[in-house]
Formats: structure tokens, C-alpha cells, sequence
């Protein structure tokens, strides 16, 4: 039998791993009896669906206080997002005692920055593309955008706007961290990195599971 499976339940798809192996399905397809039997499952999950299953032994991981010298700088450290908690596990372990930044590009776009001691500074968080672009439905998307062209189009125009929104928050974002601290690494992560990645104009780190990996960092730590 396998001895755990790990699940990131993200508000669009859902991701596990185990034995190596990465897997993925949208969120109201996934179910845990389509898991193999094993003996715990270790969750983050930030969706708002409710999950349960009676066949399998399963953690609901929360943000805790500190991991090793990573400290939290919520005041209630749960109120922090798993998701971001652990994509910074993932980070800290990566980053080789440096400082970094945190980007995960999902349904919502979030920045975390850790300094060189651990301390988690604060963050950020903001509407992902898809979310911006459902804000008005009568506008729809000729294609994935390209924030150095002017639309010809009402579509074309607001693909470019909606991207360029975006792409140019995180952007100036990271120019000003980087303007502070000139070392600092940026790792990036989630579903919609694939729309922005040709427009981002900072060198960084890309982990398509950084999350996942996280958990795995955790579950390791815990025992």
C-alpha cells in the first residue's frame, strides 16, 4: 500500500502526488475515493468546496507559526493561506538562505516576501487574470493577450488591457523589491504562469508544483 498521497486543492484544479508522480484534474471533478488506497493523505486545500471521504485516513494541513526559521507574520498564523504557506516551505528550502519572493499565478495572484533570516514580511493579494476578465461578461477574449499592442477590436482590446493589468502590477511590484534588495530571488508559480511568463521582464525561478513540493518539505519535517 502506499504510505501518502499528497493534495493541493486549489479553487480551479486540484493537484496530488505521489510516488514521484504529479497528477491534476479541476477541482469539481476531483474526488479522494479516486485516490489509491494509502495509508494518510496530507491536504491543502483553499477551495471553498466542502471534502470528505470515510475510506481514507486524511490531515487537513493549516499555516502554522514557523517552519525551521521561516516565521509567519500573520498575527493568527491560520489565517494565512495554506497554499502561500507552503509554496513559501517550498521557496525557503530552494532559496539557499536567501532572501525571496514569493508569485503564485492562480485564481488569485498572490506576492510573499521572506527576508534573509526567515521572517515572512507581509504580502499581497490580488484578482488573476480569468477573475479580471469575468468582471465584465459582455467583453469577451479574442485571444490570450499582448500588453505592446493596441486592440483593434473590442475583444482584442480587452485581452491586451487585461493583461497588461496584471503583468504590469507584478512587474513594478518586483522592480521595487528589487530596487531594496538587488539579490533577492523570485520564484513564480500556478496554473496561469503560462499567459504572463513572455511579458515578465525579471529574472525568476519557475516550479509548476511548488505547492506540492512544499507539502512534501512539510510532511518530511513533521514526520
Amino acid at each position: 500500500m502506499i504510505s501518502s498521497i499528497l493534495v493541493d486543492i486549489g479553487n480551479t484544479n486540484t493537484k496530488w502526488k505521489f510516488e514521484e508522480d504529479y497528477f491534476i484534474l479541476p477541482t469539481e471533478k476531483f474526488e479522494f475515493d479516486l485516490l489509491p488506497r494509502c495509508s494518510k493523505i496530507w491536504v491543502s486545500n483553499v477551495s471553498l468546496n466542502f471534502f470528505e471521504s470515510k475510506k481514507f485516513n486524511i490531515r487537513f494541513v493549516e499555516s502554522q507559526e514557523r517552519y525551521k526559521s521561516l516565521v509567519n507574520a500573520y498575527s493568527d498564523p491560520k489565517l494565512l493561506g495554506c497554499d502561500r504557506w507552503l509554496g513559501m516551505i517550498a521557496s525557503y528550502e530552494l532559496s539557499e538562505e536567501k532572501s525571496f519572493v514569493l508569485v503564485d499565478i492562480g485564481t488569485a495572484i498572490t506576492i510573499d516576501i521572506v527576508n534573509k533570516s526567515g521572517a515572512h514580511l507581509g504580502g499581497l493579494i490580488f484578482p488573476g487574470l480569468d477573475k479580471i476578465r469575468q468582471t465584465f461578461h459582455k467583453f469577451s477574449v479574442a485571444s490570450s493577450g499582448d500588453i505592446n499592442a493596441l486592440g483593434l477590436t473590442t475583444e482584442e482590446a480587452w485581452g491586451n488591457g487585461t493583461i497588461a493589468l496584471v503583468v504590469n502590477t507584478i512587474n513594478q511590484k518586483i522592480r521595487e523589491i528589487k530596487n531594496e534588495t538587488p539579490d533577492i530571488s523570485v520564484f513564480l508559480t500556478g496554473g496561469g504562469y503560462s499567459d504572463l511568463q513572455n511579458f515578465l521582464d525579471f529574472d525568476h525561478i519557475y516550479h509548476k508544483n511548488l505547492v506540492l513540493d512544499g507539502l512534501q518539505f512539510y510532511v518530511d519535517y513533521v514526520g
